[in-house]
């Protein structure tokens, strides 16, 4: 079994893309990709790693798949656990709201006891406010695939090499 569970939504193919993108890079034999639609809680729960991805829809609303599958999380142990999370979202259309989805999840797993690596810098977007802005860090990797697509492969790459270690540690 590979080391690191990567769990994405998406509602148009932009997180898809940026996971596959992640799993080249950490290694796919190091990886195992699911769509959060087609997965379930004892997916997730099979893993001592693992990288979360998400869309913001709207007016910094969770993606759907998702909003579905956290509630079924409760009451589950992942103690022990290491968790990175990566987020899209469109700071010019959505300045207001930038990757607010990724609180959602940052909240409901550190509520089941994992520990985070993985924090950005906010430095590099252009945005009014974030959910995911934590002490001056997003609480993990952002792109932003409408205004800065260009970056992407370079921040997926600055991103994995912060946290491969201590996620295959």
């Amino acid at each position: 079994m590979a080391k690191i569970g990567l769990f994405y939504g998406t509602e148009t193919g932009n997180t898809r893309k940026v996971a596959k993108l992640l799993a080249k890079q950490l290694g796919e034999e190091e990886v195992e990709v699911y769509n959060v639609a087609k997965c379930s809680p004892e997916d997730l729960a099979r893993y001592d790693s693992l990288i979360l991805g998400t869309p913001t829809l709207g007016d910094g609303e969770l993606e759907n798949s998702w909003a579905a599958l956290l509630p079924k999380l409760d009451g589950m142990d992942f103690s022990g656990k290491t968790v990175a999370i990566f987020g899209l979202g469109d700071q010019v259309g959505y300045a207001d709201e930038f990757v607010d989805a990724m609180l959602f999840i940052y909240q409901k797993f550190k509520k089941l006891g994992v520990s985070f690596v993985g924090d950005w810098p906010i430095e590099g977007y252009e945005f009014e406010k974030s959910k995911a802005v934590i002490n001056g860090r997003f609480l993990g990797l952002v792109i932003d695939q409408d205004n800065q697509k260009d970056q992407t492969k370079e921040r997926v790459a600055e991103w994995v090499e912060q946290i491969q270690g201590k996620l295959l540690g």
